[in-house]
């Protein structure tokens, strides 16, 4: 019996588990990267180029794995959205300047740059805590500048789970997709009611 063992083991061990979550974690979010990126990217023969990623925000795996990586992924956001309001406090007290530039070094010895970091700390420290889980500094970029933003309005529900009709080829496990919500959403159209020339002459009869 499994009393008290949450999750599925998909007979892999803690270890494994963790960094396969970790891997399939950061694969969704770098799918949010710029198609201009894999421009002069080539595979390890280096002939074959890197190609952008189909659907953006979107991942195909088994239907276990999809199942137990969302409460994961939907974490990961929450931890970035609480950033957000740090974030924008912080922009008060930042600076364009380029950095080591005397108009930059100026803003580094002034009063500014202490209420800088002090109102941008709690989100420092929520961006090292993701680290600690994805292991990727591009995919933490991603999640809290451009992931983060667009899930501002939603309180949770940020992963939908798709189930494929087509088994996967050699052990014909079910397979799924797991993709972020908001670009593929399904817009809901209010039905009309189908009006007819002829009503006014039906009613006359």
């Amino acid at each position: 019996m499994r009393h008290k063992r949450l999750g599925r083991r998909l007979g892999r061990s803690s270890s494994h588990r963790k960094a396969m979550f970790a891997n399939m974690a950061c694969s969704l979010f770098l799918t949010e990267r710029d198609p201009e990126m894999y421009e002069g990217l080539y595979q390890s023969d280096g002939k074959t180029p890197v190609k952008p990623p189909q659907f953006k925000g979107r991942i195909v795996t088994t239907l276990p794995k999809a199942k137990e990586l969302r409460p994961i992924v939907e974490r990961l956001i929450t931890m970035a959205k609480k950033a957000l309001p740090y974030e924008e406090a912080a922009r008060e007290f930042a600076t364009d300047a380029d950095r080591n530039t005397s108009e930059w070094k100026a803003w580094r010895e002034s009063d500014r740059w202490q209420k800088w970091v002090a109102a941008r700390a709690p989100a420092v420290a929520l961006r090292r805590r993701v680290f600690a889980i994805l292991r990727q500094k591009e995919a933490v970029k991603l999640l809290f500048d451009e992931i983060a933003p667009k899930m501002a309005d939603r309180n949770g529900g940020y992963t939908r789970i798709l189930k494929l009709a087509t088994p996967r080829l050699g052990d014909a496990g079910d397979r799924a997709i797991l993709e972020l919500v908001g670009r593929f959403d399904r817009s809901a159209k209010a039905s009309v009611k189908p009006s007819f020339d002829n009503e006014g002459d039906l009613a006359d009869e």
